[in-house]
């Protein structure tokens, strides 16, 4: 890797073009990123690619003029210190807000190397050029700020915010409140069952234990096989999966631990304190993000956990 002050002035002004081009691919990644479920975010950030394609077009011009046509290879993984680039495929899907930090991070971190790298330089010209493109970048945040007032109004924002909540919902929300019922619910039987057919707490322990991860694995391939995501838009269906197979077995873990207590009857109570605990958690979250009535839900729930709960009593005590 080379020192910057090791370039010469036409090497500086071809890394300029370099930082241009790779900039205005950053744009355009966050774009594609954002255009399935944010389109007016994306159009945003078209429109700041146009813009870094027409300073790079002025560089080039300029270079041109000064040095030719022929522009050295110049990257900046070959300077040190230079500003990084984290690729947008390693983020996956990224929020609106999040893509225009880094966009407003990026553009500040350009003008902050610019401005620095021309106080470590002793050539007036090369001064000169750093100068001329810090201020450039510093003209292109108050550009952006007026692109983001046109082509994202409150209206807008607060519809992709809408659009984000949605997708929180049905991409983890969704698959993980089916894994915390289920592990939650039907695993009650077989605890219970166990817990009044042996009256021993390690053997009720291993059968809650077994419960909760065959449950988990279960609901995590039954989820994850159900739907691909590719007409519905609940994203990948292995991280869906994961989700419902970790809450399942969460659930299902939840009233099988208390078993670890060497007194039945104390782990007993405990276990069945959990219960109550995991179905006010699921009323809650199916408040928080489905928007049912509190009440309704809590009632339907606690009834559902009731029968789950006397099955298993009856079959155990048989």
């Amino acid at each position: 890797m080379l020192n910057f002050s090791e370039l010469s002035e036409r090497e500086v002004l071809a890394l300029a073009v370099s930082l241009e081009e790779d900039d205005a691919r950053f744009y355009r990644d966050l774009s594609e990123v954002l255009r399935e479920d944010h389109p007016a975010s994306a159009k945003l950030f078209d429109a700041m690619a146009v813009e870094e394609d027409g300073h790079r077009h002025r560089l080039l011009d300029l270079y041109r003029t000064r040095f030719g046509d022929h522009i050295p290879l110049l990257r900046r993984g070959d300077i040190k210190g230079f500003v990084h680039r984290e690729p947008i495929r390693t983020a996956g899907r990224i929020a609106p807000d999040d893509a225009r930090e880094r966009a407003a991070i990026m553009e500040a971190e350009t003008r902050r190397f610019y401005l620095e790298a021309a106080t470590r330089s002793s050539d007036a010209s090369t001064r000169q050029l750093l100068g001329d493109l810090a201020a450039e970048e510093g003209r292109h945040e108050a550009h952006v700020e007026h692109l983001e007032a046109e082509l994202l109004p409150h209206e807008v924002q607060q519809e992709e915010h809408e659009t984000l909540r949605r997708l929180f919902v049905l991409r983890y929300v969704q698959p993980g409140l089916a894994g915390l019922m289920d592990g939650s619910v039907s695993t009650l039987a077989p605890l219970f069952a166990a817990a009044f057919a042996t009256h021993s707490s390690w053997e009720t322990f291993l059968v809650g234990i077994a419960a909760a991860l065959g449950a988990g694995i279960s609901m995590g391939f039954a989820e994850a096989l159900s739907d691909d995501g590719s007409l519905t838009g609940r994203g990948s269906p292995w991280m869906r999966g994961g989700v419902c197979g970790l809450m399942t077995t969460v659930g299902g873990l939840g009233h099988a631990l208390p078993y670890l207590l060497p007194s039945f009857t104390a782990a007993t109570i405990l276990a069945a304190l959990v219960v109550v605990l995991e179905l006010i958690a699921i009323a809650w979250i199916r408040n928080k993000y489905m928007h049912t009535p509190l009440l309704p839900t809590l009632l339907q729930v606690v009834l559902g956990g009731v029968l789950v709960f006397a099955v298993g009593v009856l079959i155990g005590s048989a």
